[in-house]
């Protein structure tokens, strides 16, 4: 006789089954982004369960970002398109928690941002290099003034940079590691004289990036793109760390 290791059966609340099911109806495309799931009373109705039960589930659908509630409009919540902040909360939830590092989170940013503006190098069109000019623009104008000023002129360039590259995923993926490190560097650049600094020496490096972008130098793109996340959260690191972060630079 064979036999087999199992794991303990455990229960499963109703409203989780409930939501099983509607992601399952999301994400196979039977239930469209941009639709309406059905009001509450029919909710019950098909489930054969109470409204607590079904709120329930639809509080859940709602955190998981799947859906948005209409108020004053008939029928139940909208399904959504995917997006970054859904995945930004999960690494900003994951950094409180401590089950993320800084250290991952920077690893991670590294790798894309450097894919993305070697992408972006090729791939940009007259628009988003006009949008990134304008925002280098800024950057230096904010440099040694108003730090949320600088840090919005340096997230519209990236932005712009990420979206330049063709690819959602990493366009997706960097606006929500950049939500994540957003307040940590938005504090760290109102230190005063140093945060001025950094802000100058971050507008000089972000206008060698899109001068490479400009002349469709891929190579160096990603190498400028890379280095200039490594520089600025090195020191946030320990030294393990930043071990860590040349290799994968090539620093």
């Amino acid at each position: 006789m064979t036999t087999h290791s199992f794991t303990q059966a455990v229960p499963v609340l109703t409203y989780q089954r409930i939501v099983e099911q509607v992601e399952t109806a999301i994400l196979s495309g039977e239930i469209p982004v941009g639709s309406q799931l059905s009001s509450e009373r029919d909710l019950m109705v098909q489930f054969g369960v109470s409204r607590p039960t079904v709120r329930e589930a639809l509080r859940v659908l709602q955190s998981m970002g799947l859906i948005e509630p209409k108020p004053g409009t008939r029928g139940g919540p909208v399904v959504l398109a995917p997006s970054s902040e859904t995945l930004g909360r999960s690494f900003r939830a994951m950094i409180g928690t401590a089950s993320l590092g800084l250290a991952e989170l920077v690893q991670f940013r590294i790798v894309l941002d450097g894919s993305a503006s070697e992408l972006a190098a090729v791939l940009h069109d007259d628009a988003q290099l006009a949008a990134m000019r304008s925002a280098v623009t800024r950057m230096r104008e904010a440099a040694e003034g108003d730090a949320s000023d600088f840090a919005d002129a340096d997230l519209a360039f990236h932005e712009t940079v990420w979206e330049a590259s063709g690819n959602q995923v990493l366009r997706l993926s960097g606006q929500a590691v950049a939500g994540a490190l957003r307040e940590l560097v938005r504090r760290d650049l109102e230190r005063g004289a140093a945060g001025n600094a950094v802000k100058l020496d971050s507008a000089r490096i972000d206008s060698g990036l899109f001068e490479a972008i400009e002349r469709r130098d891929s190579a160096a793109a990603g190498r400028i793109a890379r280095g200039a996340i490594a520089d600025r959260f090195s020191s946030m690191l320990t030294e393990r760390e930043r071990l860590a972060l040349a290799a994968i630079t090539g620093a």
